[in-house]
């Protein structure tokens, strides 16, 4: 039995659908982890260029958007120990390297805020939740790097926060394909909806942005 025909026997694999109010969180799709000359790249150009279409729909549809980095300050480093042991490379992301910066490519624009993390999820220890509560939020579509880490975690806390969750499977990127596929299946059994760059990109152009009023 694969591991889709247990999932599916065991009643997982339920749908969530897309809200009326998307967010697009785009997780760590820095230069540190989209260069190929950098310790930590994944082969992330095709997923970049996905995103870039998301973006492009998410910008035409004033859907809020919003991009992580990874950065170590001098007292970050102690504070994450535990992760860089895991991956000693993450200490190469410092303030001032051009390693920490958003990919040229994605150009978060000027309203949209690039959150600095110091661990796999997108939610902890960063103004995420309030942003996305502020902004009216219900879903959020998570594309970026690297799928079975920081996407992962991401999707996960969004579920736990009560979020819709949407991963376009051809906006997040790994650095073993094995890994990519087996969370991308994991998330869509248990936290979210994987779904196609299309179907991503007709949820954020039905988006209603406009508060609810709410009638008598």
């Amino acid at each position: 039995m694969s591991a889709r025909d247990v999932y599916d026997a065991r009643g997982f694999g339920g749908r969530q659908g897309a809200g009326r109010h998307p967010a697009v969180v785009v997780v760590d799709f820095i230069e540190g982890f989209t260069n190929p000359a950098s310790a930590l790249a994944c082969d992330a150009d095709a997923a970049v260029g996905a995103t870039r279409q998301l973006l492009d729909a998410a910008r035409a549809a004033t859907v809020p958007v919003i991009f992580t980095t990874v950065c170590y300050a001098d007292d970050d480093l102690e504070r994450a120990a535990m992760f860089i042991a895991k991956a000693p490379a993450l200490a190469t992301l410092r303030p001032g390297s051009p390693w920490v910066e958003v990919d040229a490519r994605l150009a978060p624009g000027a309203e949209e805020p690039v959150l600095v993390k110091l661990f796999a999820s997108a939610f902890f220890g960063t103004q995420l939740d309030e942003m996305l509560r502020e902004a009216g939020c219900d879903t959020v579509l998570v594309t970026g790097a690297s799928t079975s880490g920081c996407v992962r975690a991401t999707a996960v806390d969004a579920l736990q926060y009560g979020y819709r969750v949407l991963v376009p499977r051809e906006g997040v990127a790994d650095r073993a394909t094995d890994a990519h596929n087996g969370s991308l299946l994991d998330i869509d059994a248990k936290y979210g909806d994987v779904v196609s760059i299309a179907e991503a990109i007709a949820a954020v152009a039905a988006a209603v942005t406009e508060p609810e009023v709410s009638r008598p």
